[in-house]
């Protein structure tokens, strides 16, 4: 999976990194995730705890869209046969399906054949009547996949307006309340748009803390936010949005234009969700791996979240305290935790992600025996086209330029000439980032 593995493996606490890294990735493989929660016995197909009579429905459709959801939608025509007749995804890379048609888009900034691909779900769920089962499949990555610009605004709006929310460091939840109000799908859009048909949402999760409404921006999810919430977070973090884009968004303050769906709206009476896949899963398996390697495994928390570079702080502070007092785990010990944290960019354009930022950070930062690993689980970190990095003290001997590299938000190529990035290429899952720290005994 790890396609540079054998430059990065240069000690054992190296190796036991990257196989944590490998099966946190492999457990959330959207095939394995799917299997594990859907179930079909002769007509009755059961997900959780619900279950659906195929049979007193006239078709069944599936459509959606994330980086994940090719595998997700694979699983489900194997398990489904015949009783699929139609369905259209979009997806970042090609899906090989088979009754469900899958277009490729563009990610994280939206395009126009996104918008074709929208559109084309948009058309299967708009001839959905009370007789359709309508399967919803979203995956990480489906808030820039799904795009439907509402009202007047263009693709060059929703480009803009997501370009400066990522470079201002803008949370995730804070960034889908705005993308909510400016589509035609999100925001619970996707069921008003289907009903009265019965809707199943099979999702998987790329939101520390696992709220469904944030999940692809909750197409299929009641929006509890407002226009006047999406219109505060630009004054929050003090971004100026396209003049299209606030004007849009105060016609919706005004009651201008229809708000998202509340969860007392009638269009969800025949909607459900289910969450197949998240970050603790990978993170389980993780430990297992770790555990399996002598190494007592610790699981921090998957809502990691804040400024990568800071974020790095209290972890590697965490471990130095284990090798020192042996709290709060023994080593040799697995320190893991997941999430997803944010860059905000102050440089000029360097190269890098969160993950890579917060491993140099780290590596700055720790003065004691400990390897710190992380990676975006679908093996693109930030806009670069590696996953991560992996470094320890010894890795960062040019101290001086490694600070100014983390300074220029320039840790890619820091790190990638000391050959430290993690190559992976696309995975065909999403459930945040995973973050590692393998800390040695004494001895080792």
């Amino acid at each position: 999976m790890i396609r540079n593995r054998t430059t990065l493996a240069v000690s054992h606490r190296h190796e036991v990194a990257l196989d944590c890294i490998e099966a946190a990735i492999d457990a959330a493989a959207p095939e394995t995730a799917t299997r594990s929660a859907v179930d079909l016995t002769d007509e009755t197909l059961t997900i959780g705890a619900s279950t659906y009579d195929l049979g007193a429905y006239t078709d069944v459709v599936l459509v959606g869209g994330g980086k994940a959801t090719g595998g997700v939608t694979r699983a489900l025509e194997s398990l489904l046969g015949e009783f699929l007749a139609d369905g259209q995804i979009v997806v970042k890379q090609p899906a090989d399906t088979a009754t469900v048609q899958s277009a490729v888009g563009d990610h994280p900034l939206p395009s126009e054949r996104n918008i074709e691909a929208t559109a084309a779900i948009l058309d299967i769920v708009d001839e959905a009547d009370e007789e359709t089962l309508v399967l919803f499949v979203l995956t990480g990555g489906a808030s820039a996949l799904l795009s439907a610009p509402a009202g007047e605004l263009t693709l060059d709006d929703l480009r803009a307006t997501t370009d400066c929310l990522l470079d201002g460091g803008v949370p995730i939840d804070e960034i889908n309340t705005i993308r909510k109000h400016l589509s035609a799908v999100k925001g619970g859009q996707i069921a008003r748009r289907a009903a009265p048909a019965t809707v199943v949402g099979l999702l998987m999760s790329d939101v520390v803390g696992n709220d469904l409404s944030t999940i692809g921006s909750g197409p299929s999810v009641p929006d509890e936010t407002t226009y006047e919430d999406a219109l505060a977070v630009f004054g929050r973090h003090d971004i100026d949005p396209p003049a299209a884009v606030r004007e849009h968004l105060e016609a919706g303050v005004a009651g201008e234009i229809a708000e998202t769906p509340f969860s007392d709206d009638p269009v969800f009476d025949r909607v459900t969700n289910h969450l197949v896949g998240d970050n603790a899963t990978a993170l389980d398996a993780a430990a297992t791996v770790a555990q399996d390697s002598g190494y007592e495994p610790l699981v921090l928390t998957s809502r990691l979240r804040g400024e990568a570079r800071e974020v790095a702080k209290p972890l590697v502070a965490i471990a130095e305290e284990a090798a020192a007092t042996g709290s709060p785990v023994d080593p040799p010990a697995v320190l893991l935790t997941g999430g997803e944290t944010t860059v905000t960019v102050t440089g000029d354009g360097g190269q890098g992600g969160p993950n890579q930022e917060l491993v140099l950070s780290g590596a700055l930062e720790h003065d004691g025996r400990a390897v710190v690993a992380a990676v975006d689980t679908d093996g693109e970190d930030g806009s670069s086209d590696v996953a991560g990095a992996i470094a320890d003290v010894a890795a960062v001997s040019d101290r001086e330029r490694a600070r100014e590299a983390l300074l220029a938000n320039d840790a890619g190529s820091f790190l990638s000439a000391i050959g430290s990035t993690i190559e992976t290429g696309p995975t065909g899952t999403n459930v945040n980032d995973v973050v590692v720290l393998v800390v040695s005994d004494a001895d080792e």
